[in-house]
């Protein structure tokens, strides 16, 4: 992951600069009527096309983003003791930023039992557990 955040923000991140892009291409092609009269008509129809094409992109990550958000394991993080979710074998937390896995062979601290919420009753709270990954 290239901005270090979780699988579901770097989604959400694209889906936003698309945004961005999009309505700065359309306002560039606006832009094209002023600058240069009837001949930028042309100049403002292609830039609002790939503007709006962009806008359109951005409106399908965000649906997949929400449609992968719906179905993610949602656990709380070791580090924060924050609830975060969780997409793949590996994720990051939402907040901390810290690696975390569900894999046992990848972890580097097995932890509690997974049963267990922390507080000694042994009922457990209905989330999985997460291990931070190895470095």
């Amino acid at each position: 992951m290239f901005f270090k955040s979780s699988k579901i923000n770097e989604f959400r991140l694209w889906g936003l600069l698309l945004t961005l892009i999009g309505m700065g291409l359309m306002i560039l092609g606006t832009a094209g009527i002023i600058l240069w009269g009837q001949s930028g008509k042309v100049f403002a129809a292609i830039f609002m096309v790939i503007g709006m094409i962009s806008m359109l992109g951005s409106v399908g990550i965000y649906f997949w983003a929400g449609m992968l958000s719906t179905s993610a394991v949602i656990l709380q993080c070791p580090e924060c003791h924050r609830t975060t979710k969780m997409l793949g074998k590996t994720d990051r937390c939402m907040f901390c930023k810290t690696i975390l896995t569900l894999d046992p062979a990848l972890a580097t601290d097995t932890g509690e039992d997974s049963t267990s919420d922390g507080d000694g009753d042994g009922r457990g709270t209905g989330q999985d557990d997460a291990l931070p990954l190895k470095s």
